[in-house]
């Protein structure tokens, strides 16, 4: 067995409570104080989660847009300095290598941030394919990664921010060197719950100061440490897709239902482009879609789904939503079953129970 990977927060966890199991080779907390009571307090005030796990790689030169243009579904022409884009990359089948962020740093310097299980294949990926003036480097061992999540993420982290107003920072926009207690980080209002907060980049040295800090500053609020089981939870309410469930190499990003990620009208020919167009020109033979129970009993990942008897599709993710006190799923189903109010039936343990078609997202924040 290989050893499992750490982050430079590992030796927090003890002190917090936190469980840890193995995620893609990472050793990372699954909770806390517990998954419900950590994603009830991301929905209400604010979490803190270590996502130090994930890659990051740098792509600079004179030809890097051109390059990136040529690896990514989205349209990265569109992106300015100290913004944000949420793209894929795929194989020449459609499939997808990996979904992630772009941040712009300057004209010919972006930063990627892939899913952590992938950071070594993408960056061999993205080398396979290197061409023009262009260089690149995996930064991951040289980043640590944390977010505050939730509707007093702002508030408890400016606490921390003095010279700095992170009002100012956009949805999916950034400010690079940001001072946080004296560390300099990039801070940008991202993340993966569906709730406003902040993801913030750092030198491994400094993210256990970070990491203290942040909680103390939120103490008052009632900022939890959060681990992998309520992000899991939180995005899949906000309908945020997984690597490995509603994307992989066999689901396109358009059957996933991340097709707004998907320019295939942009001018250069990026890989994949001719499938996904005919994708999305004929028609998907089959999509996500969302489903609640009817009959009792939690739909979870790889169950059957039957319509009329026969097979139409998989779960991709399912469980029982905290906010909403409903076991749902989604689902990967031939298109034409995916209508909303449709029946349905997922095999859960030997038995076929009922289930509909609902509209996604299961949760939507409301943007006051």
């Amino acid at each position: 067995m290989p050893e499992l990977k750490r982050t430079p927060l590992f030796e927090a966890y003890k002190e917090y409570g936190g469980k840890t199991i193995d995620f893609g080779g990472w050793e990372l907390p699954v909770q806390f104080s517990g998954i419900k009571e950590e994603h009830e307090a991301v929905r209400t005030k604010a979490g803190l989660f270590d996502v130090s796990h994930m890659g990051e790689i740098e792509v600079k030169g004179a030809d890097s847009l051109k390059f990136l243009q040529k690896m990514m579904t989205n349209d990265v022409s569109k992106l300015r300095d100290g913004a944000v884009q949420y793209t894929a990359m795929c194989y020449e089948n459609g499939g997808t290598v990996d979904d992630l962020l772009i941040y712009r740093m300057g004209a010919d310097h972006y930063l990627l941030v892939v899913n952590a299980s992938n950071t070594d294949k993408d960056y061999e990926w993205l080398k396979d394919h290197l061409e023009g003036d262009v260089t690149m480097e995996n930064l991951s061992d040289q980043t640590a990664q944390i977010a505050i999540q939730g509707p007093l993420a702002e508030q408890v982290l400016q606490k921390l921010a003095s010279e700095d107003n992170l009002s100012e920072i956009g949805f999916f926009k950034f400010k690079d060197e940001v001072d946080l207690k004296g560390a300099k980080a990039l801070v940008s209002r991202t993340g993966y719950t569906g709730e406003d907060g902040f993801e913030i980049y750092c030198d491994p040295a400094d993210v256990a100061m970070l990491w203290k800090e942040v909680l103390e500053a939120g103490k008052e609020e009632g900022v939890l440490p959060c681990g992998l089981g309520a992000r899991d939870t939180l995005r899949f309410e906000a309908n945020l897709v997984l690597y490995g469930h509603e994307i992989s190499p066999e689901i396109s990003p358009l059957e996933g239902g991340v097709g707004f990620a998907v320019k295939v009208n942009k001018e250069e020919n990026f890989i994949g482009k001719e499938v996904l167009k005919q994708q999305k020109e004929n028609g998907l033979p089959r999509k996500i879609a969302g489903i609640e129970m009817i009959d009792r009993g939690i739909p979870r990942y790889g169950y059957p789904v039957y319509s009329s008897g026969e097979q139409i599709g998989v779960v991709t993710t399912g469980t029982q939503s905290p906010t909403l006190k409903k076991n749902v799923g989604n689902v990967l189903i031939n298109s034409e079953f995916a209508g909303l109010d449709n029946e349905l039936e997922v095999e859960i343990r030997g038995k076929k129970l009922k289930a509909k078609i609902v509209p996604l997202p299961f949760y939507k924040r409301d943007k006051k």
